[in-house]
């Protein structure tokens, strides 16, 4: 199975756009970190949550009020990063793939938050967030990847750089094609006159008598 390519676009509205995805990414990251990874002063916590869909299912239990806080909460938490890692990446290629590698960063970035909750004071993962969470960046992903793919190409369009560098690369020099369609016509004629009537008579060396 050949590898996937990725085009990145370039010239420069491509390249600050990808800047900018960049910097809303760290920032959205430290708000996400700030927001799950500081202490918490409480008399009790519960204890991790390592069985899958038990969130869910307690969630449920309690009521649509209920289950809209908690699980609504842990869908938006890292949906953003299904527009922003594209954005940031800046990479076309196709959409099952920008789909994949999206949903993979966000679950391990979803699992090692979790995993580093569990030492924080007050703090406790849940395997059930990382299910949340990756299904919210899938879900922003599926909805918004055409419209940053579209800016992309644009931004790239838009440069008069980048349509000045395609276009000395996409161009021909005048005459290439038509001597190589000459070499191998030439080639071509040869090889018929010499099959049908016989290759041309060489006259043989003659030596010189001493």
């Amino acid at each position: 199975m050949p590898p996937v390519q990725r085009h990145r676009p370039t010239g420069r509205a491509a390249v600050r756009l990808r800047t900018a995805g960049r910097l809303l990414l760290a920032g959205y990251l430290l708000a996400v970190g700030w927001l799950t990874l500081r202490p918490r002063a409480v008399p009790w916590v519960e204890p991790s949550n390592v069985t899958l869909f038990a969130t869910v299912r307690s969630a449920w239990a309690g009521g649509p009020a209920e289950a809209f806080s908690t699980l609504g909460g842990q869908l938006l938490l890292l949906a953003p990063l299904g527009a922003l890692l594209p954005l940031a990446s800046g990479a076309l290629g196709p959409r099952t793939a920008s789909f994949v590698r999206t949903v993979l960063a966000t679950a391990a970035l979803s699992l090692a938050v979790e995993v580093a909750r569990t030492s924080v004071p007050g703090q406790t993962g849940d395997v059930d967030a990382v299910l949340l969470n990756s299904a919210g960046a899938a879900l922003v992903h599926l909805a918004l990847y055409p419209v940053v793919r579209r800016r992309l190409r644009r931004a790239a369009v838009a440069d008069p750089a980048a349509r000045n560098a395609a276009g000395t690369a996409g161009t021909v020099p005048q005459g290439a094609g038509a001597v190589g369609a000459g070499g191998a016509e030439a080639f071509r004629r040869r090889a018929w006159e010499e099959t049908s009537q016989g290759r041309t008579p060489r006259t043989p060396r003659v030596r010189i008598a001493p």
